[in-house]
């Protein structure tokens, strides 16, 4: 290595006095996301698996009394661009110009994470690397000599432990230091030898005579570099082209010798370096005991007990979602439909609203908006599970047991991935595809990802099994998410055979090691999955709940909602629907205004059943009684949650006689459905056609609405036609 510096197009690559930019970079699983968090106190997605950050996000704070700007790139190996990560970064650090680089380097896999720390070095912008998780290093018996790896580096080197916290104010003093000193600081150059060497100094000669063909800005030997190496995207993009001739008499002698494949030597070159300095800055314990993560895998990844863990895994979750959110479900279910409808409609009397906005405000929107409101406990829980399971590295383990069942049905492995994210939202899930490079394993992976049940469609599941399978709610539950994945893999062996013909490409993945997220990770990115439920109630469901209301209103002075334009539209829709068990007009409204999303089916649901249900005696309470009554049920959801996961571990729910004897939209329907119906109904719902946002989605991604077209009609069919086989070969067999 040289300690020259790397020469720039334009040298006036200096930092603002008040606002820097600092681009974080790094391996997947280096813990870039983490230490983002740690450093900002933002909350960007952390996931342990290759391509969670799929497009680079941004957090800004105040630090020393300037303007931070962290850019977190995603998680790449390699400055290659063949992926659509390696893109992003690429194309970000190339373009952007950040003011300094943090790259983030896991200290327990030093050797790998070097090669892409090479990679840029290369780019000649002032570097500070972060040797993340020295802790776990530390407990491997690993010793690395940072001061020895920051003199060959050129840059300097900083232990940090981004969950802890531990290295985090002096890796930000030292990058800092860094921009407002750039000269001093640049990196080393490396040297490739001799002969690559005599060719990058003529490559470059030629582009310093013509600036404007590079904007500018680009790091000369960067783009020499990648000239040599045929990186023909590279060559496009910054109309490199016209050095071909240049290169090529450059390269004559290198490609006689080397075979012509200068980017594997240089790549080898890379690899050679990486593992000198590895040698030279690190020491490892002679004896290796087990660790725990092969200890733990060496049954987890069990060729035979794999999927069965999975699945159990899978249970216990849903099992869980139930046990601990139970409780509170219901805790504000009686508040919305007590407390809080009697002090709207209180408010409303006393300024004399007409009575239509008093029905609009009560029966519309805090009917039709709590009705999914009072399912957040189940959802928040249902995604701290989830960000659990991923935070522990356990998810990366899913995807690689479920590997051969995704070859079977023509996926690659990877697309395991997007599917997993689909048990929480369809929409990130869809837009997660695009870490598969592949267009057909997009296509594919996106056609079947809406059959993974979100939790949008989790408070249908909560409120009909509530009603009528109250004994066992998790077991309930856990069926309709496997029934989906079941379907799935007959839908992508269909696929498979029709519209995706061809084999799957080899599946290739990094298992991350074991580790026990902190409370404050699981908190906030708990927090990032479950909030998007909270801005749709906001949004998308406040809108529908008063479509609803006008829909079951209009035309004015309808006696019966029967006879409103959304009770007529039910009426044409219910025939449909009878032979699956469900053939009513509410029924029908219900399912039709889930098209926007799925949550609404609840809240339509509220608004056409329970009107028609409500009780005669109204309970008249001071405002004390009321605050009180709040304050004591939910001191009881507390101890009942706690009582069913430390004690009996049953199903946080109420009794089948406690059901009986309570009002709301849970008592119509155990009146309404019998419990044949109510479960393919659930059915129905899980099946049909994905909410609307998911087909934009699609559209987005994939440039086209052939797909989402596809979706459609395909979920449509299928919805119906399973939703058939359940309720008429249930009833064939004497259930009801």
């Amino acid at each position: 290595m040289n300690k020259q510096n790397t020469p720039f197009v334009n040298q006036e690559h200096k930092a603002t006095k008040n606002n820097l930019t600092i681009a974080v970079a790094g391996n997947p699983n280096s813990g870039k996301s983490t230490l983002i968090n740690s450093i900002a106190g933002s909350r960007l997605q952390v996931g342990n698996w290759p391509g969670v950050t799929v497009e680079k996000k941004s957090a800004s704070f105040d630090f020393q009394g300037r303007k931070i700007t962290l850019v977190d790139l995603p998680g790449t190996y390699s400055m290659s661009p063949y992926t659509q990560e390696e893109i992003i970064a690429q194309d970000y650090l190339v373009r952007e110009k950040p003011d300094v680089i943090i790259n983030v380097v896991d200290a327990t896999n030093l050797e790998r994470n070097l090669y892409f720390s090479l990679q840029l070095l290369e780019l000649g912008i002032p570097l500070v690397m972060a040797l993340n998780m020295h802790d776990e290093a530390v407990e491997k018996g690993f010793r690395i000599d940072e001061e020895k790896m920051a003199s060959i580096l050129g840059c300097a080197v900083i232990p940090t432990v981004a969950t802890k916290g531990e290295g985090v104010d002096r890796l930000m003093e030292t990058a800092v230091a860094f921009t407002d000193s750039f000269e001093a600081h640049r990196p080393v150059v490396i040297s490739y030898g001799d002969d690559i060497e005599k060719a990058v100094s003529a490559i470059e000669k030629n582009l310093k005579d013509h600036p404007d063909i590079l904007a500018g800005h680009l790091p000369l030997r960067w783009m020499a570099l990648k000239i040599i190496e045929g990186d023909a995207r590279a060559i496009e993009n910054y109309k490199a082209g016209q050095y071909a001739a240049v290169a090529e008499n450059a390269t004559r002698h290198l490609r006689s010798a080397h075979g012509g494949d200068l980017e594997a030597l240089m790549a080898d070159t890379r690899y050679g370096m990486a593992a000198g300095l590895t040698r030279e800055a690190l020491q490892k314990p002679e004896k290796r005991k087990s660790e725990l993560t092969e200890r733990i895998d060496a049954v987890a990844l069990n060729r035979y007990a794999g999927i069965p863990i999975f699945l159990l895994a899978m249970w216990l979750m849903f099992k869980l979602t139930f046990d601990i959110s139970g409780p509170f479900t219901d805790w504000l279910d009686g508040v919305v439909a007590g407390p809080l409808m009697r002090w709207a409609a209180a408010v409303l009397a006393a300024i004399s609203t007409p009575g239509w906005v008093v029905s609009l405000v009560t029966d519309g929107i805090i009917a039709g908006v709590g009705a999914v409101l009072v399912f957040l406990p189940p959802i928040f829980a249902m995604m701290f599970f989830i960000t659990l399971l991923e935070a522990s590295g356990y998810m990366a383990r899913a995807a690689f047991v479920m590997d051969r069942m995704m070859h079977a049905i023509g996926l690659h492995g990877k697309s395991f991935i997007p599917l997993l994210l689909g048990f929480g939202c369809n929409v990130p899930a869809i837009y997660a595809t695009r870490t598969l490079e592949n267009p057909r394993d997009k296509a594919l992976t996106a056609l079947i990802i809406p059959l993974m049940s979100c939790g949008a469609r989790l408070p249908v599941y909560v409120v009909f099994t509530a009603a009528f399978f109250s004994a066992y709610a998790g077991t309930v539950l856990w069926s309709l998410y496997i029934l989906g994945v079941v379907l799935a893999i007959l839908m992508g062996l269909l696929f498979k055979k029709t519209l995706f013909r061809g084999e799957a490409p080899v599946f290739i993945m990094e298992l991350p090691p074991y580790r026990m997220p902190t409370v404050k990770n699981l908190m906030i990115h708990t927090w990032e999955k479950g909030k998007h439920y909270l801005i749709k109630a906001g949004t998308w469901i406040l809108a529908i709940s008063v479509f609803v209301w006008f829909g079951l209103n209009l035309p004015w002075g309808v006696e019966s909602k029967k006879d409103s334009y959304l009770g007529k539209t039910g009426q044409i829709l219910a025939p449909v629907f009878e032979p699956l068990g469900f053939g009513t007009w509410e029924a029908a409204a219900s399912l039709l205004t889930g098209v926007v999303a799925k949550e609404i089916v609840v809240s339509t649901m509220g608004e056409v059943y329970v009107p028609n249900a409500e009780e005669a005696n109204e309970e008249t309470r001071s405002l004390g009684e009321d605050v009180r009554e709040i304050a004591v049920s939910f001191g009881g959801a507390f101890v009942d949650a706690a009582n069913n996961v430390f004690s009996t571990f049953g199903i946080a729910t109420m009794s089948a006689e406690e059901e009986e004897d309570t009002a709301g939209l849970k008592s119509v329907l155990a009146k309404t459905f019998t419990p044949l119906s109510a479960y393919a109904f659930m059915v129905f719902v899980l099946l049909y056609l994905p909410c609307f946002i998911v087909l934009v989605a699609m559209r987005h991604e994939f440039g086209t609405w052939k797909w989402a077209g596809v979706t459609i009609a395909y979920q449509t069919v299928l919805a119906w036609i399973v939703a058939f086989i359940i309720y008429q070969g249930g009833r064939l067999i004497g259930l009801s």
